[in-house]
């Protein structure tokens, strides 16, 4: 590109030469001077006259300032009315969560009193702002820019922090029902109510004539005939208190399921656990033998409350069929 420079006082003219790389530098550089200029004439012209309230430029100014405001304002709340929208949606669900927590409470066992009530207290009416104010005040109220705003917006920080503290107080509630389900179930596990030998009961808890001596006496448990090697399986989980052999009960095992509650497993041919290992129901304990004062293969079956002999056909209730097989 070529420049020429020519002026009436000189003799000749002059020729300035430019390559693409100096062509661009220029013109990098007046677009730079313009943006600069721009700014400047934007920050000392047009903020004077808003500021100043300059008859034409101001009134240009107001109305761009305004354009922009109404359009900050209109995205604002339509951005508020999603979020009150999804308030809303959040409250709904947490309220059926509610009402589905004290159901599962009442079936969980947990007494009303056992949690406290979520208390909301409503605040009670201010004092008049005007109130010592001379003279009556009073007319329409005409919120002011941006108060709507920051209304909507502290209402709806409000509720989501109601939310959150109702949300907080419903999970320690099913908490509380989980921890009293787990202790039912806990408590299911450690009742003696599964049969440690599938089969019929030959003989049942209750006076019955000896076969050793004939004579009237009373048997203190559930014998299970079967044959010898037969597994017999923890009726509970629990805590194994004795593996040592008994001249009556011949290879026994004993174990504590807590709580006053106490099961034997007699008669066996091998014990297949130690004292003070820890048993789940259906575990192999032992198996079926005819050690000690036996007539034949079979499990002799007890369970003791606090040292006294119950039935153990109550606990295993519909779990066993009461048989016609000989006493042992």
């Amino acid at each position: 590109m070529q420049i020429l420079i020519t002026h009436g006082s000189l003799a000749q003219s002059r020729v300035l030469h430019f390559n693409r790389l100096q062509l661009g530098l220029v013109l990098a550089g007046l677009a730079a001077v313009l943006m600069l200029l721009s700014g400047a004439i934007y920050h000392f012209v047009f903020l004077a006259a808003a500021r100043e309230g300059w008859p034409v430029v101001s009134q240009v100014v107001k109305l761009v300032v305004r354009d922009e405001t109404a359009q900050r304002e209109r995205f604002l709340r339509e951005n508020l009315d999603a979020m009150a929208r999804k308030v809303g949606e959040m409250q709904a669900k947490l309220l059926k969560l509610e009402a589905l927590g004290e159901r599962v409470s009442g079936l969980a066992g947990v007494k009303p009193e056992e949690f406290k009530p979520l208390l909301r207290g409503g605040g009670g009416a201010s004092a008049p702002a005007g109130k010592g104010a001379p003279g009556g005040q009073g007319g329409p109220f005409v919120p002011g820019p941006g108060v709507f705003e920051r209304e909507a917006f502290n209402g709806i920080n409000a509720h989501v922090g109601g939310l959150d503290e109702r949300t907080e107080q419903t999970i320690d509630l099913f908490t509380l029902i989980e921890s009293r389900l787990l202790e039912g179930r806990l408590a299911q596990l450690m009742v003696p109510s599964s049969a440690p030998v599938d089969g019929p009961v030959g003989s049942g808890f209750g006076f019955r004539n000896d076969p050793f001596s004939g004579r009237t006496a009373l048997h203190t448990g559930l014998d299970f005939p079967a044959d010898i090697g037969t597994p017999i399986l923890a009726a509970a989980g629990g805590m194994v208190v004795s593996t040592e052999p008994h001249a009556a009960y011949g290879n026994l095992v004993e174990i504590d399921h807590g709580n006053g509650l106490l099961t034997r497993y007699a008669h066996a041919s091998k014990v297949l656990v130690k004292t003070g290992d820890l048993v789940k129901r259906g575990q192999a304990v032992a198996q079926v033998g005819t050690s000690g004062r036996s007539t034949g293969p079979h499990l002799h079956f007890e369970v003791l409350v606090e040292g006294v002999p119950q039935n153990p056909a109550r606990f295993l209730a519909g779990r066993t069929r009461q048989g016609g097989g000989r006493s042992r």
